[in-house]
């Protein structure tokens, strides 16, 4: 399905079609806008960025790329192509017909769980904002700019979806979104994680990574919704989501590529003697991984959660890729949960499945944080070096849930407080830890140039050699 550009707004939802829809979606384009410029990436909106741009919905060819000016990016509404006679695949409307309307007994709840992924969308942009500033490279510097504009459509997918099917409560919420802002004390963003600073390079690896990869599990379950538009608004989300965990994962493993050659320029894994030959030592970025893993964890709610259990069981919200499982009722399966057992220990709660869906996803979205781990170790391990990375128990640094405010080490065995208190900065990085990664953060724009602390791509973009110039800062 071919992309209009030529409209004020790009669509293929046939928006000239709908006036006052239209007209509403055009008086808050503005204001996107405006948004962008003062919360978007700071001192880059006159740059020429070499940016990829949907030209279809189909995952095989979709995209052209050019040189634009992010202000003038053309952001739009794109569904996925509608699936005839397309049956609700899970809960108790099971077999039944998708809604091309919303339910009226569900209105609440869907608007809560657009409104929700939507606030996450404008808030990386926002966390990101100054990373320009101090890129390690301009294919670096492209890669951020290319996951911004697509966090921005991400948003105008959301706020579509609150102007068309939920009158002037959608509207009101799509206004907010651009009212709330990332870590401020008065409106912050609704997840917490999406209030977390992000002034290091490191960080937004591990953001793209792990939390963007929460993200991609957020949009599968969603795109398995009852709800036919909101399904085919993620269906398509995920084809550009998969950009930001690549940017993540690349980059992650050339900060080691890099931290594995100065090991053996200077003859030493000592983490003090790599940090003044300019490399991430192994141990910060297992810091790193820790604190981005854990905090990322939570984004998908409490483990035994009464309202995970009615948004699967009304249709409005799925599991992963529903179709691989027999069940799609869940009425009599149950699940196994360990939790504290108020005794310093561990013990098995049996909870009903749908009770317990948040932790079903969240144990599918471990298994795939591991196949990056993976190949970040076997890098490591084809350098001859001592050192594994790994992921934290899921127990670990919990927030929410029945794990939440309890002392746990990264493998997953509970402590006291005052062990905690004694060992948390051999597991989290401390304030020396960033202001270390910090003095590292200085801007390298010369094409094909690269910052000390991390390697070169393997390739560049859309087969154009690393030293294109991506970005014109003119």
């Amino acid at each position: 399905m071919s992309l209009n550009y030529r409209d004020r707004i790009p669509n293929n939802v046939d928006l000239g079609t709908n006036r006052s829809l239209q007209r509403a979606l055009e008086h808050w384009q503005p204001k996107f806008l405006t948004w962008w410029q003062d919360l978007g990436p700071e001192g880059f909106q006159a740059a020429d960025v070499y940016l990829r741009t949907a030209t279809s919905v189909d995952a095989k060819g979709w995209a052209t790329y050019g040189k634009v000016k992010m202000p003038d990016y053309r952001w739009g509404i794109f569904l996925a192509e509608q699936t005839a006679d397309r049956r609700i695949g899970f809960g108790d409307f099971y077999g039944k017909p998708a809604w091309d309307q919303v339910p009226g007994d569900f209105r609440s709840t869907l608007r809560r769980l657009i409104v929700t992924q939507g606030d996450t969308e404008p808030a990386s942009v926002e966390q990101q904002r100054l990373l320009g500033q101090i890129c390690p490279s301009l294919y670096d510097l492209r890669n951020l700019f290319q996951v911004n504009v697509e966090e921005g459509r991400h948003l105008w997918a959301m706020v579509y979806l609150l102007h068309a099917y939920f009158g002037r409560d959608g509207r009101e919420e799509a206004e907010e979104l651009l009212a709330r802002h990332s870590g401020d004390a008065d409106k912050p963003r609704i997840l917490g994680t999406f209030n977390e600073p992000i002034s290091d390079w490191l960080s937004f690896y591990m953001f793209t990574y792990f939390t963007d990869r929460d993200g991609k599990f957020q949009l599968k379950s969603l795109a398995e919704s009852g709800f036919d538009p909101l399904a085919r608004t993620c269906q398509f989300m995920l084809t550009e989501e998969a950009h930001h965990m690549f940017v993540g994962e690349t980059g992650i493993g050339r900060v080691i590529r890099r931290t594995l050659e100065v090991m053996d320029e200077i003859n030493s894994d000592d983490p003090e003697a790599l940090r003044k030959a300019g490399a991430i030592d192994l141990p910060t970025v297992q810091k790193y991984l820790n604190f981005w893993f854990s905090s990322s964890l939570d984004l998908f709610g409490s483990d035994v959660s009464s309202n995970a259990a009615t948004v699967f069981a009304n249709g409005l919200k799925g599991r992963p890729d529903e179709g691989r499982y027999e069940d799609h009722v869940c009425v009599e399966d149950v699940f196994d949960l360990d939790k504290p057992d108020g005794k310093g220990g561990v013990e098995t709660e049996t909870v009903p499945l749908r009770n317990a869906m948040n932790e079903v996803t969240r144990n599918a979205y471990v298994k795939d944080c591991m196949i990056g781990v993976k190949r970040w170790n076997r890098s490591i391990a084809k350098a001859g070096k001592p050192f594994e990375l790994t992921l934290p128990s899921t127990r670990f640094r919990r927030q929410i849930g029945s794990w939440a405010g309890f002392s746990v080490m990264p493998d997953g065995t509970p402590i006291d407080e005052e062990a905690w208190n004694a060992r948390v900065n051999e597991w989290l990085p401390t304030e020396a830890d960033q202001q270390f990664v910090h003095s590292l953060m200085r801007q390298v724009t010369a094409p094909g140039k690269m910052a000390s602390w991390i390697a070169p791509p393997d390739r560049g973009i859309n087969n154009l050699p690393v030293d294109y110039e991506y970005v014109h800062l003119g």
